[in-house]
């Protein structure tokens, strides 16, 4: 072996060692919503692989799922999460008042409201649909069973009973404008006591109100209890995927609400870490062509337009409408229908 073979091999050797001993191992907390488990087992793999490859460091993705509210009372109360992904831009919120975790402009720091992909809630029923639902009003026919989540612990479940006050707005009112136009006030306050009255019976044909997403599809296809099950579209898609076309089938409502699940980082959590950097890759990944590509197969609404087109086959057409238009954003809805005396606590026949 020649004298410059051996040098050759000899920086080579050296090269890999300075790489070694330079390389980062990471650890990342992802605490997120219950349905979400399949989208980041695939994405945390992807991304890990990703990652190595561009820096050479390696990076471990841990997971905790649960409703997103309790989720979110977790964060703030000492669960060091270096991101959240959570269903409902409130729970994020809820980290900033309560936890001073992050920062009060956290909605901007990516791009879409902090929000990589959406969804809706749909209904999902049994093979042939035999209590004949399809929308919104036939969830109150005699002997109709509704399994769904507690809002107050899930986003699921807020997301859906402000979908159903909001079709009962749209059909009283005809056009959510109106909403806003002060021309409008008596019928808009006649319209908003329907809507009440609507959620008020929708609660009474709820027998089992559990405390996330996944709590409700397992009361509902492993427990067989009720009729129709409220969820989200992504969650309502899987089960017919893990439990069969033949037992179950999605029915998608004519008129739903714009869900836009939000993700953040815990700024104190990965500066105390020292995750930062990765962390901020972490969520920029979600926007990349691989990422949207996961969330489209995992039934989740891309926000890239190609991705979307491309599995257009798998989402329903569906007027949606934000709760921004509806309700005034999240922190007037919570306040209003989900806080300690509010509407919910006002109708909930759970005493």
């Amino acid at each position: 072996m020649t004298k410059k073979i051996l040098q050759a091999l000899f920086a080579t050797v050296i090269l890999f060692t300075v790489v070694a001993v330079y390389a980062e191992n990471y650890v990342l907390l992802n605490v997120s919503y219950d349905p979400t488990r399949e989208l980041y087992e695939q994405f945390n793999k992807s991304f890990a692989k990703y990652y190595k490859a561009k820096t050479g460091d390696s990076v471990q993705i841990k997971q905790s799922h649960g409703g997103s509210g309790k989720q979110a009372r977790a964060v703030f109360e000492g669960l060091e999460a270096d991101v959240v992904t959570l269903a409902l831009a409130f729970d994020i919120d809820n980290i900033v008042e309560k936890g001073q975790l992050l920062a009060p402009d956290w909605q901007k720091k990516l791009p879409d409201n902090s929000a990589p992909y959406t969804s809706t809630v749909v209904f999902l029923v049994r093979k042939g649909n035999p209590k004949k639902i399809k929308t919104w009003d036939d969830l109150l026919k005699p002997g109709v069973e509704v399994i769904a989540a507690h809002p107050k612990t899930s986003g699921v479940a807020r997301w859906s009973y402000l979908a159903g006050w909001g079709y009962i707005l749209q059909k009283e009112l005809g056009d959510l404008k109106k909403l806003n136009d002060p021309a409008y006030a008596k019928e808009v306050a006649a319209a908003q006591k329907k809507a009440q009255a609507f959620t008020a019976e929708l609660y009474k044909h709820v027998p089992v109100l559990d405390s996330g997403a996944r709590g409700s599809t397992q009361t509902f296809v492993q427990r067989e209890i009720g009729d129709v099950l409220l969820n989200w579209e992504n969650e309502a898609f899987l089960a017919i995927r893990e439990y069969g076309k033949d037992k179950y089938e999605i029915v998608v409502p004519p008129i739903s609400i714009l869900a836009e699940p939000p993700v953040a980082i815990v700024d104190k959590v990965v500066d105390k870490h020292g995750t930062r950097k990765v962390a901020e890759e972490y969520l920029k990944y979600l926007y990349s062509d691989v990422g949207q590509e996961l969330a489209a197969k995992n039934y989740y609404r891309p926000r890239n337009k190609e991705i979307l087109k491309k599995y257009e086959n798998n989402f329903a057409d569906v007027k949606l409408f934000s709760i921004d238009d509806v309700f005034g954003g999240w922190k007037a809805a919570q306040k209003k229908h989900f806080s300690d005396g509010g509407v919910f606590d006002q109708i909930n026949v759970r005493k």
